[in-house]
């Protein structure tokens, strides 16, 4: 299940949303993590994807992303 967030360049974005999803999903591997800077340069986007064992586990990963300060939004 693909999971999105998106921040401001320079947050270390990347990092703090695989920390979060890892709480969540530990199997995660570095080759599940895309990132995508916008076409100005101002944001960046995080793709991580994960094998999603159940609902409230997608629900605990989106609420612990929208709860971080460097994430904007997440879908």
């Amino acid at each position: 299940f693909p999971i999105k967030a998106m921040g401001k360049t320079g947050c270390e974005l990347d990092i703090n949303d695989v920390e979060i999803v890892r709480k969540h999903a530990p199997d995660l591997t570095e080759g599940e993590v895309h990132t995508r800077d916008s076409s100005a340069g101002n944001y960046i986007s995080v793709t991580v994807t994960v094998n999603a064992t159940c609902r409230a586990q997608l629900d605990a990963i989106y609420q612990d992303l929208v709860d971080c300060e460097a994430v904007i939004m997440a879908i």
